[in-house]
């Protein structure tokens, strides 16, 4: 994803469940490897919690938020509307927090990838768990596995595209500093330098411009793009896998003790299903999309 790139079950009851803290994916932080922590319960009790404000989860996230991450159509992060702010208020809800107990905050999504103290708790924005993020961040385990996708006109040349050698010769595009945009520079390698853009919105500009032959989402915001902001578009294809699993997690500043406490909330909400549940609600779309080959 962003990489930077939509039900409800029974609530886990807070302080009732035991679990690791290390990734079983790979995804989390140092931090999350030692030991073992139990939601509200020990150093992870809402009272003994390492939070910015005492009694407050502060989260951050972009400006503006898009769907279906998030809710798009107000741009407001607290209605709990799309997937990331619907997950948000389920972990608070874990961790003994209500949902007043939390308070928003805006960053820009590079600049928030960076060495040092943060303003806020965690921040959620699609952030890919990464090899070099994690030199000067750490995250909590993953919540979703990512898949790139292809969105083109249906006129372009890029929309009979059946392999990644078919789109060498495209000129594709990403937001800045996301996966999409490595995947297009590292995985397809197009003659054509790819373009970038500062979010979602300049992407559409240049699209509805006939700037590019497409261009590269993660395949939630893919599908919402092509129903919502780009009707006239059309998903490609899945794009494939280059052998390791894309994970979203949420960004904490480095060895950040509250990863632990997360990651037992994270885990309490997948074994209670109540994680793929959000997927469902949120992120799936009907509708067979092919994979491209490599």
């Amino acid at each position: 994803m962003k990489n930077r790139t939509r039900v409800a079950l029974v609530s886990v009851a807070a302080g009732l469940v035991l679990v690791a803290c290390g990734s079983s994916s790979g995804g989390g932080s140092a931090a999350t490897s030692a030991g073992a922590a139990t939601v509200g319960k020990g150093d992870c009790a809402k009272d003994k919690l390492v939070l910015k404000k005492k009694g407050v989860l502060t989260v951050a996230t972009g400006e503006p938020v898009f769907s279906p991450w998030m809710d798009g159509d107000t741009n407001d992060p607290t209605t709990g509307k799309g997937f990331e702010s619907a997950l948000v208020y389920e972990l608070a809800t874990t961790m003994g927090f209500t949902k007043a107990d939390v308070t928003w905050v805006r960053t820009d999504f590079d600049k928030a990838v960076a060495p040092g103290t943060k303003d806020y708790d965690f921040n959620i924005q699609q952030y890919s768990i990464t090899e070099d993020r994690k030199k000067v961040v750490s995250f909590s385990d993953g919540y979703y596995d990512v898949q790139q996708a292809l969105v083109a006109a249906a006129d372009s040349k890029a929309a009979s595209a059946k392999s990644l050698a078919d789109l060498k010769d495209a000129k594709l595009g990403a937001a800045i500093g996301t996966t999409s945009l490595d995947y297009i520079d590292n995985v397809i390698k197009p003659t054509t330098k790819a373009a970038v853009f500062d979010d979602n919105a300049a992407a559409k500009a240049a699209f509805d411009a006939k700037q590019v032959d497409g261009i590269v989402f993660d395949l939630p915001t893919a599908y919402f793009i092509t129903a919502v902001e780009i009707p006239d578009s059309k998903i490609v294809g899945i794009l494939p896998s280059g052998g390791t699993v894309e994970q979203l997690g949420m960004m904490f500043e480095q060895n950040s003790k509250l990863v632990p406490c997360v990651n037992a909330a994270l885990a309490a909400l997948k074994t209670s299903n109540k994680l793929a549940d959000l997927q469902k609600q949120w992120l799936a779309q009907g509708g067979a999309i092919p994979t491209l080959t490599k």
